[in-house]
């Protein structure tokens, strides 16, 4: 169990409050690490889409050793009907935000000698998807590739960027998808496992990543999805 323990570490977890992060944090702290908690409503207050104020987050914080990108929102409306800020809004959380937070977070850990950087992609990032939400597809299409970009930018600093892929996880960012029967009903057409994850299974992939477990793996992007992308 040693390649499962964070003791001595530091993470950073953005996106803390609720849902996947919460459960990303409480995980990472039963490991052993020491983990800031940042969020726009509980926590560390920090809106990750801004550059000053991811700054200032990192500086008081210190350099970590853990980072995890989990941040995030969608609107779901059609390539039709979506406004242009909200596309931008969608855009700049997922990914201006997971750069901003990378880039400060890789400073320090290279000073350091090293660290693990996990991101939150989606299985959006390789499926046009179900239903219409092209904001959040593109988002998490870019997440995707930028990880790879970013571990291949970070390997000489023994620094490590890895991504998890979930698919619909239950959440408040994910409740229009299982309080209607239908959407959900067909969302389980597309899962042969026949069960969706929790957010304790999104977590537990994501400190593997963030481990000792995992020290020779970077530039992946790991679908927890219960087999929606065999298909």
């Amino acid at each position: 169990m040693d390649l499962f323990d964070l003791k001595g570490k530091t993470a950073i977890v953005t996106g803390a409050a609720r849902g996947i992060g919460k459960a990303t944090a409480d995980l990472l702290e039963n490991a052993g690490a020491r983990v800031f908690r940042i969020d726009l409503d509980a926590g560390i207050i920090c809106d990750v889409a801004d550059e000053k104020q991811v700054e200032k987050t990192f500086r008081d914080t210190g350099p970590v050793d853990i980072l995890v990108n989990n941040a995030g929102i969608a609107v779901r409306k059609n390539a039709f009907d979506i406004p242009l800020a909200d596309w931008e809004r969608v855009i700049d959380v997922n990914v201006n935000g997971l750069f901003l937070c990378s880039r400060v977070a890789a400073r320090g850990m290279k000073a350091k000698g090293g660290g693990a950087i996990v991101n939150l992609a989606s299985i959006m990032g390789f499926s046009g998807g179900l239903f219409p939400n092209p904001a959040y597809q593109a988002s998490k299409g870019a997440v995707v590739n930028l990880t790879r970009a970013l571990a291949l930018e970070f390997a000489e600093h023994r620094i490590r960027v890895n991504a998890v892929a979930p698919t619909f996880v239950r959440t408040p960012l994910t409740e229009p998808v299982f309080s209607n029967p239908a959407v959900l009903e067909k969302v389980m057409q597309h899962t042969p496992l026949g069960v969706l994850p929790e957010t304790a299974d999104i977590a537990a992939a994501i400190l593997f990543l963030a481990g000792p477990a995992a020290r020779c793996i970077t530039g992946v992007t790991l679908p927890v999805d219960s087999g929606y992308l065999a298909r």
